[in-house]
């Protein structure tokens, strides 16, 4: 057992940690409220949007082009991962990071510069580099400030790169916000498309009757791109509201932690004190009775 001093000091110190880790769980709590209330205003749109335009296609005449839905052979892919650029936050970037490397491995038939890298946060931007692959452009700042219009040029790049037949597919992973205590990582192909309907739900005689004005080629060529930047920017917005919710557990339990040891510490310096004093009486007695 330490000196009564070092248990003062390790005392004072751990308070002051827990101070710290208090005011961080308020702070990202306060942030998790205002993403929640982002991805719960976006998330509808971006969902109704995805399928209304897969049973539309589903349903239509059958002989539509649609060059992002074109499934070819994977020779060369575009992963797009999201984290935060800070940490504290649990295991919300190490599991975005071990999916990626699930990726990753599945792809590396390819070869590393067939497999090109959209790392939306620090986090992974670093750990692909310590992969040896190269991160496509500068993207971090996005993390901070989720950017619609910053969103769409990435998905209008990546949409592109498919049309011109640069890459053949795009997979898309991030962290998908359960609740403030649970964070599920997805991996999802962002492109090609798979326009399929939920036919099942389609009962009891039940069809689709779509009026389309002009014709089902305008629309899907400018329904189709815009729900594929729908997409990215929700799972942007989903990814945030879980970075903060994990950080504000990670905070909590950090708290918690520190309130513990903060206990167990004035537990021992009471029980050092009285040994403390104990002895001073023993020794005092002692002389006493020399004394005699």
């Amino acid at each position: 057992m330490g000196s009564l001093k070092e248990v003062r000091a390790r005392i004072a110190s751990v308070t002051s940690t827990r101070k710290i880790t208090s005011a961080m769980r308020m702070v990202s709590a306060a942030k998790l409220r205002r993403a929640q209330d982002a991805i719960a205003g976006y998330l509808p749109y971006e969902q109704k949007l995805t399928s209304m335009l897969a049973d539309f296609l589903a349903f239509s005449s059958g002989d539509l082009n649609i060059p992002l839905a074109d499934k070819r052979v994977v020779k060369r892919v575009a992963i797009v991962v999201i984290s935060s650029n800070g940490s504290l936050c649990g295991a919300f970037n190490s599991n975005a990071i071990k999916k990626m490397d699930e990726v990753l491995a599945k792809y590396s038939e390819l070869g590393k510069s067939n497999i090109l890298v959209y790392a939306l946060g620090k986090k992974v931007a670093d750990a692909a580099r310590k992969r040896g692959f190269d991160v496509q452009g500068s993207l971090i700042h996005i993390v901070d400030k989720p950017d619609y219009g910053l969103v769409a040029d990435i998905a209008n790049e990546l949409m592109n790169l498919f049309l011109d037949k640069e890459i053949d597919a795009v997979e898309l992973i991030y962290n998908h916000f359960k609740n403030a205590a649970v964070q599920q990582i997805r991996s999802e192909i962002l492109l090609p498309l798979k326009p399929e309907a939920k036919k099942a739900n389609l009962t009891g005689g039940f069809t689709l009757d779509y009026i389309l004005e002009p014709d089902e080629q305008y629309l899907v060529a400018r329904l189709i791109p815009k729900a594929v930047r729908n997409k990215l920017f929700s799972a942007l917005l989903d990814s945030v509201a879980g970075e903060f919710g994990a950080r504000t557990t990670a905070m909590q339990t950090a708290t918690d932690n520190a309130g513990d040891m903060i206990q167990e510490l004035k537990l021992k310096y009471n029980k050092a004190r009285q040994e403390a004093i104990t002895r001073e009486l023993i020794d005092i007695v002692g002389g006493a009775e020399s004394l005699r």
